[in-house]
């Protein structure tokens, strides 16, 4: 095999550490193209897009009428989250039951802001906590797989926990932060593997894992996408695609409004994300997420390209942080500092070497996309 010659977006900081990504002839990749001629056409955070979230809007609070909730809301402590509670609260008059699933790893931070969201607009939060020591061996298991994306386990938990909540309780109605002007770009499967693939995590686990998962809420693409929406009636709506939203701008009337703290990079939230991202993902894979965040908002004009590559050249976070991390994240999973060096210097295996439904949630996604415009590349 030859090995590719290193090349990098002319417009965005994509390059080929995203191992299947085109260009253009003029340097241009597909990402960037894809958003221009997809993407944007179709996403209207403006006056129209009030006008039409305005029947979605009324179809929520119909079926919530006489209820003490109309909709369901996962909360991570993040600005994505936090806002979207916010926004629908206070400006669309809505009454979200928030939820939020306790993993094991709140930061200080998370657990901060979501207290200051749930005092500060007077709301309900229901929160989940997993069994620790499940979510511990199907972690480390992941680890053992010496695989890119150690966030699976913990993705799956939250989504899984949040639409099996909602049908239990027969919520009609989900919000997500999910949008496209933070998050125009999606990492690539090389990088981040479906989290969705319930058989990918079951193999992991059987070959790695050392512990039943007896309580470990789970999911799966076609349960949540087909079963929960066409059969019980679950709609997932993301409201942030249809209003004006700068992350910058909603971190800022988050801090003014509630006294939330914000944080170093997307998802940093969570200490363990924060290692995944900017310890294990860029260290062992070289892999940095940075360059997906970024490239979004610079696609939405909320940061250069020239400031994105400046801030590339820095370490993801403080070196003396990584450290500290490093040993928190060793002494939590029960591991010695030795023993997760061990598995850093491991030989690297990506999602393609265990059992995995990639082709049927391919040809699911495929589908999908026709009805939800879903217009994002997942390759």
């Amino acid at each position: 095999m030859t090995t590719r010659d290193y090349q990098i977006c002319t417009n965005c900081v994509i390059g080929t550490t995203a191992p299947k990504i085109k260009f253009d002839n003029n340097g241009v990749c597909e990402y960037c193209n894809n958003f221009s001629d997809n993407i944007l056409p179709n996403w209207h955070p403006n006056k129209h897009g009030k006008e039409l979230f305005t029947p979605i809007l009324e179809k929520i609070k119909k079926a919530g009428k006489h209820q003490s909730h109309d909709c369901l809301i996962g909360i991570s402590g993040g600005a994505d989250s936090s806002y979207l509670v916010h926004l629908a609260k206070e400006k669309l008059g809505l009454k979200p039951l928030v939820f939020h699933v306790d993993a094991g790893w709140n930061s200080r931070i998370s657990t901060n802001n979501i207290a200051r969201i749930i005092d500060g607009l007077g709301l309900d939060l229901y929160t989940e906590v997993i069994d620790w020591n499940e979510m511990r061996d199907l972690q480390l298991a992941f680890f053992k797989a010496q695989v890119p994306h150690l966030d699976a386990p913990q993705d799956h938990v939250f989504f899984a926990s949040l639409y099996n909540f909602a049908v239990k309780n027969k919520v009609k109605y989900i919000l997500t932060g999910g949008n496209h002007s933070t998050e125009c770009i999606r990492e690539p499967l090389d990088w981040i593997y479906h989290a969705s693939d319930l058989r990918q995590l079951k193999d992991i686990h059987k070959k790695h894992g050392s512990i039943p998962l007896k309580t470990f809420p789970t999911s799966n693409i076609f349960k949540h996408k087909i079963y929960y929406r066409y059969i019980k009636g679950l709609h997932v709506v993301k409201p942030l695609d249809y209003f004006p939203y700068n992350k910058a701008e909603a971190m800022l009337e988050l801090e003014e409004k509630y006294g939330w703290l914000p944080y170093a990079h997307k998802h940093y939230e969570s200490r363990f994300t924060r290692f995944f991202e900017g310890y294990w993902l860029p260290k062992k894979f070289g892999y940095d997420k940075r360059k997906t965040h970024f490239s979004s908002l610079i696609l939405t004009k909320q940061m250069t390209r020239e400031d994105a590559l400046a801030e590339l050249i820095q370490p993801a976070y403080d070196p003396d942080e990584m450290k500290k991390d490093f040993e928190f994240v060793a002494k939590k999973l029960g591991l010695t500092t030795d023993s997760l060096q061990d598995l850093m210097d491991g030989d690297n295996k990506t999602y393609k070497e265990y059992k995995n439904n990639l082709f049927t949630i391919n040809l699911g996604t495929k589908v999908l996309t026709l009805f939800n415009k879903n217009y994002q590349i997942f390759k």
